[in-house]
């Protein structure tokens, strides 16, 4: 059912991306910096998790829900105040492959005109022509939603394909807007939305395609970028994983997280945010220059590129992939990376086992999360996630990784534990690639850890196996607790998904 838009007092569409950047340099919380892009300062510096409803009279009793009467009530609202607004109209598709790429629109107030560019640096172009949009996102920054947390409410209609945002100014509502919108359509298609990046890394035996699964914060944009062998990024955030075993993309950009990235860790991601087609949201910034390490406003500065100013792999085709990674950022007994098989792999994927980060906001900073799939944007219950993982991995097999990008041994606090360095991850990534990693089972959880990672100094080595740190730290009882904690967690965890297959709960036992 095509939806229509409501009407405005004018209506600037599909701006070219110079004509876009002249209407965000209007904006008066927008400023340049030295590297000739644009910086904008929000209010809302995060998602709104707990302002995001579905619209339905079915809860699933997993998504906040409101009912369609406050649905309506609602929208009728938000067009009433388009009607006196100047607004922008972004199309495009999400994805690239004619066969499954589908065509969604973005309608935003010009007063915002930063959201509009930073969409379009996203969207995969439409050819010239009609464009009739599966998916519409209306967003009114500037219209709050009384009664509702914050005043801001993100109204997720499914089964009409619209979504519509009242009082925030944060770009990622856009973003995921469109994309938690898209997860049921891939779902319902037989497939599986994943949370994740992609690469492609050369080896001698050819080139290994791996998908990269993750909560933002956790290092998806940065595993996904750094370089193995001149691996090359394919997608930063979101794929599809179909019944034929495809991975399809979706996006034609990226939204990386910006805080404490330099030329030597993250030397592709630095350059393509420090170029004149990039936007900036939120990152601190004195004079014309910008600092990657204050976090005094916010730790959740980002940045919008386009894949056209990176080498990259967005518009190849991706047959099969042979690896996952399930990434997590914690500081307890996980290890570095640990090889994970059949049901054990969809009980982790399940169990999405992180520290939460600044880009889910204050109420998930800091603290130890479990999000299924790591996808907090699944609209439906996540049983079906876990259940899917499964199925598509019995059909089309792969080699699935645990990764921890955190710390062994405690916070950073504690001067026994060890980070997990970004070279650390690059050299697991490499040697996952190539197959010359050394594997032996864990005694306590039956995973594969890995007893040698070719490209780690020695001294690193027990990060790959916390329990050696912990007893040579004369803390073994602290980890046997811990060990058995774990366990009796995960199970009671998995068993509170009603539909979830029992291979996976027994997986953790």
């Amino acid at each position: 059912m095509l939806f229509r838009l409501p009407e405005a007092a004018k209506v600037i569409e599909n701006p070219s991306p110079a004509e876009a950047k002249e209407l965000t340099s209007k904006m008066p919380n927008a400023t340049p910096t030295r590297h000739g892009n644009l910086n904008v300062q929000t209010e809302v510096v995060s998602r709104s998790k707990r302002s995001t409803y579905i619209v339905t009279d079915e809860p699933d009793g997993q998504n906040q829900a409101i009912t369609r009467e406050e649905g309506h009530k609602w929208a009728e609202a938000q067009d009433a105040y388009i009607a006196d607004q100047d607004m922008v109209v972004i199309d495009g598709f999400i994805g690239n492959d004619p066969d499954f790429r589908t065509p969604a629109r973005l309608y935003i107030e010009a007063a915002n005109a930063n959201i509009a560019a930073m969409q379009q640096q996203l969207y995969f172009t439409p050819a010239d022509g009609e464009h009739d949009p599966e998916l519409t996102v209306v967003y009114t920054p500037n219209l709050k939603a009384a009664g509702y947390p914050d005043d801001r409410l993100i109204a997720v209609d499914l089964e009409q394909g619209v979504t519509r945002v009242f009082n925030s100014d944060y770009f990622g509502e856009s973003k995921k807007g469109g994309l938690r919108m898209w997860n049921k359509l891939v779902y319902d298609r037989g497939g599986l939305p994943l949370h994740a990046g992609c690469k492609i890394i050369p080896t001698e035996s050819g080139e290994k395609v791996g998908m990269i699964v993750g909560l933002s914060g956790t290092g998806k944009t940065t595993t996904t970028f750094t370089r193995q062998n001149g691996s090359i990024p394919v997608q930063d955030d979101f794929v599809a994983w179909m019944p034929n075993g495809h991975v399809y993309v979706t996006e034609n950009g990226c939204f990386a997280k910006t805080f404490g990235i330099n030329p030597d860790d993250e030397p592709t991601i630095y350059g393509a945010v420090t170029q004149p087609d990039s936007y900036l949201e939120n990152v601190s910034q004195h004079g014309d220059e910008v600092d990657f390490y204050d976090t005094s406003y916010t730790q959740n500065g980002r940045a919008t590129f386009p894949f056209g100013v990176i080498e990259a792999g967005a518009d190849r085709d991706i047959a099969d992939a042979h690896f996952l990674l399930i990434l997590n950022r914690n500081e307890n007994i996980i290890p570095a990376v640990a090889k994970l098989e059949g049901p054990q792999a969809a009980a982790f994927f399940m169990l999405g086992e992180t520290q939460g980060t600044s880009a889910g906001g204050a109420d998930e900073a800091g603290k130890f999360l479990r999000v299924p799939g790591t996808n907090p944007f699944f609209p439906m219950p996540h049983d079906l996630q876990g259940n899917r993982f499964l199925e598509l991995l019995e059909e089309h097999p792969l080699e699935v990784y645990l990764m921890n990008t955190g710390r062994v041994g405690g916070p950073e606090s504690d001067e026994r534990s060890k980070k997990v360095k970004i070279k650390h991850s690059s050299a697991i990534v490499k040697g996952i690639a190539e197959g010359t990693i050394e594997w032996e089972t864990d005694p306590d959880f039956h995973y594969l850890v890995a007893s040698s990672v070719p490209g780690m100094d020695a001294d690193d080595l027990d990060v790959l196996q916390p329990r050696l740190l912990y007893e040579g730290a004369g803390r073994a009882e602290d980890y046997r607790a811990l060990a058995e904690r774990f366990k009796a967690e995960r199970a009671e965890f998995l068993k509170a998904f009603p539909s979830l297959s029992d291979e996976i709960v027994a997986a953790v036992r």
